[in-house]
């Protein structure tokens, strides 16, 4: 958990990829937020916001995407801002999941890969995707509220066997 008295603003999440080599299809990643109600954490998301949504209130959305990777340092971009979500949410957890159009993808299989977090200059954290190279999805990050209202960080690196359409509603479970 971040050690901040206050708790967490607007944070930024960050995803890097290559593009496909010459003559084969694009390699597409999305990030995707899962948002819990404060009373069922574990339940089902109240909302998930990806590249074509973004949450009811405008607290969490996509300020860049892209659907090749482009190779331009961190193109794709969510924006959450913990200070202006409701109450009635108490935790989000955000993954990122491989679209696997021209056949099975795994976080091995694309290059460059790398996802990054930060709240204004403050890093919080940064991975490569290793530790889950055979998967095609993963979950990255858990923010949650703690007893005190203020919203918390938590690195939580899980792979995910799935496409983005099942991995979104399986990513925050208890289970894993």
């Amino acid at each position: 958990m971040s050690g901040t008295g206050e708790g967490l603003g607007k944070v930024e999440v960050r995803l890097k990829w290559d593009p496909s080599p010459f003559g084969e299809a694009p390699r597409h990643l999305d990030i995707i937020a899962a948002v819990y109600p404060a009373d069922a954490p574990y339940g089902r998301p109240a909302y998930t916001v990806h590249y074509d949504s973004r949450s009811p209130d405008g607290t969490i959305n996509m300020t860049r995407h892209s659907q090749t990777g482009m190779g331009f340092g961190f193109v794709e971009v969510m924006v959450l801002e913990f200070e202006r979500l409701s109450e009635a949410y108490g935790r989000v957890v955000v993954g990122v999941a491989i679209h696997q159009t021209g056949g099975p993808r795994t976080f091995d299989d694309i290059s460059n890969v790398g996802v990054l977090v930060v709240e204004k200059y403050r890093q919080l954290m940064t991975d490569d995707f290793a530790e889950v190279a055979g998967s095609t999805a993963a979950t990255v990050a858990e923010f949650s509220r703690d007893a005190g209202g203020a919203w918390q960080f938590r690195r939580m690196i899980q792979g995910f066997d799935s496409d983005p359409g099942i991995f979104s509603s399986e990513m925050g479970s208890a289970r894993h």
